[in-house]
C-alpha cells in the first residue's frame, strides 16, 4: 500500500530526529592557538606532543591534528601555526605536519621578526613587514602547482581574528564567509600577516580580498582577541551550515593552547618619562584579553570541566624561540575555577595533553568535508563590507 505524503514527513521528522540523538553522542572538537607576541612558542611543543600522541594511539605515523579536530582558531603566531598545520596541499591532506611547521617557524624567526631601527631623532626598534611578508607567502604557497593558497584552500574551517582600522572593530576571518563570498575570501598569508601586526613593532597591514572588494587595514588580533577560543565557541555555535548538530556548549570539545604571558623585565617597563611602554601595556592587553577568556570560558564549561582544557605555561621558561619540550609539558597545569582564580592542578600539560588525545582518538576521525563546495547564499555585499 502506498504511503500519504503526511505519512511520509512524520517517518522523515522522526528519522531526523534519530539522527540528531545518535550525532548528540558526538562532540564537536574545536582547537584553539593563541598569540605570543615575538618572545616564543610555548605551543609549539604542546602542538608536536598533540599530534605524536594521536599517532600512538590511532598507530598511524600519518594521522594528523586536522583529522581529529572539527575547527582551528588562532591569532598571530597561533594564527600562522594554524594555518600552516591546516592549509590543504591540494588532495585534502595538511600541507605541513605539526613538527614542520614549527621547524619552519622557528627556523625562519629571525627573518619573520627582521629588527630595524626606526626614526631620525627618537630612534625605536620594530620589525619588517616586507621579511614577514615574504617568510609567509613561501610557506603558504603550493609548491606543486603554484597556488597562493586562500581561506578556502584548508582542510578544515579556520578562524582568525584582527583588528580593522577602517571599521574600528574586530575583523575575523573565518572558511565559512570565504565559500560563501569571494568578497570575504583572503590570501593565507594576508590572513596571518594581518593578525600579527603587533602596532608596537609593526605599522599597520592594509590589504583586500581575492576579489578586491573588502578591505582592512589591520592590527594585530591579539589585541581583542589573542585567546580565539571564544570566537571559535561562538562561531561553531552559530554555524548551522558546518555544525548543524551543536546546540550548546554540552556538544563541544575544546583544547585551548596559550603561549605564556608577557615576559619584559621590570626597567623596561616604565620609560624614563615615567610613562608605560608600548610594548608592555600590549602585553597587558593581550594576557587580560587571554586570562578573561579563559575565565569565561571555564564557567561555560563548568559543568563538565574535562570537556574544555587549557594549556598554558605559566613559569618563565628558558628555551628562547624553542623552548625544550620537557619544559612546557612537565609543567603542572592550572585550571580557572567557576567564580574566578585558578588552581594547581596534579597533572601536568603533558598528561592532561594525554587525556585529551584518548577522548579524541575514541570520539574517531572528522566527518567534516576536506574543502566545502556550497554554493552562494548570500546576496552581493553592500561596498563590499
Amino acid at each position: 500500500m502506498e504511503l500519504s505524503k503526511v505519512t511520509l514527513e512524520i517517518f522523515s521528522k522522526l528519522e531526523q530526529q534519530w539522527l540528531s540523538q545518535r550525532d548528540g553522542n558526538k562532540k564537536t572538537r574545536v582547537l584553539s592557538i593563541d598569540g605570543g607576541g615575538t618572545n616564543g612558542i610555548p605551543s609549539g611543543p604542546a602542538l608536536i606532543h598533540l599530534e605524536h600522541q594521536i599517532q600512538l594511539k590511532t598507530g598511524n605515523s600519518n594521522s594528523r591534528i586536522v583529522d581529529f579536530f572539527d575547527i582551528i582558531a588562532g591569532t598571530g603566531i597561533g594564527a600562522i601555526l594554524a594555518a600552516m598545520i591546516n592549509a590543504d596541499d591540494g588532495t585534502g591532506r595538511p600541507l605541513f605536519s605539526t613538527k614542520q611547521a614549527v621547524k619552519f617557524v622557528t627556523d625562519r624567526w629571525t627573518e619573520m621578526y627582521k629588527v630595524k631601527n626606526v626614526g631620525l631623532v627618537h630612534r625605536r626598534r620594530a620589525f619588517s613587514g616586507e621579511s614577514m611578508e615574504k617568510v609567509l607567502k613561501q610557506a603558504l604557497t603550493r609548491d606543486i602547482d603554484g597556488k597562493v593558497l586562500t581561506l578556502t584552500d584548508t582542510c578544515k574551517p579556520l578562524i582568525v581574528p584582527c583588528y580593522d582600522l577602517k571599521s574600528s572593530a574586530p575583523f575575523v576571518f573565518s572558511r565559512a564567509d570565504a565559500t560563501e563570498s569571494n568578497s570575504y575570501n583572503f590570501d593565507l598569508w594576508k590572513v596571518c600577516r594581518a593578525t600579527s601586526s603587533d602596532p608596537a613593532m609593526f605599522k599597520p597591514f592594509h590589504f583586500t580580498s581575492v576579489d578586491g572588494k573588502t578591505s582592512c587595514s589591520a592590527i594585530d588580533g591579539g589585541l581583542v582577541m589573542n585567546n580565539p577560543s571564544a570566537a571559535a565557541v561562538t562561531h561553531v555555535l552559530h554555524n548551522k551550515r558546518d555544525f548543524p548538530s551543536v546546540t550548546g556548549v554540552e556538544n563541544l570539545l575544546v583544547l585551548s593552547l596559550g603561549n605564556g604571558p608577557v615576559n619584559i623585565s621590570p626597567e623596561r617597563k616604565i620609560s624614563r618619562s615615567g610613562y608605560c611602554r608600548n610594548q608592555y601595556v600590549v602585553g597587558v592587553a593581550r594576557d587580560g584579553v587571554s586570562e578573561t577568556v579563559d575565565q569565561m570560558l571555564a564557567n561555560a564549561f563548568c559543568w563538565n570541566h574535562t570537556d574544555y582544557i587549557r594549556i598554558q605555561v605559566n613559569g618563565c621558561l628558558t628555551g628562547g624561540v624553542g623552548p625544550a619540550t620537557e619544559e612546557v609539558l612537565v609543567e603542572r597545569g592550572v585550571e580557572s575555577l567557576p567564580f574566578g582564580g585558578k588552581r594547581l592542578l596534579t597533572e601536568t600539560n603533558g598528561q592532561r595533553i594525554d587525556n585529551f588525545v584518548q577522548r579524541l582518538v575514541a570520539s574517531g576521525t572528522s566527518n567534516l568535508p576536506p574543502s566545502p563546495c556550497k554554493s552562494g547564499a548570500v546576496s552581493q555585499l553592500v561596498n563590499g563590507r
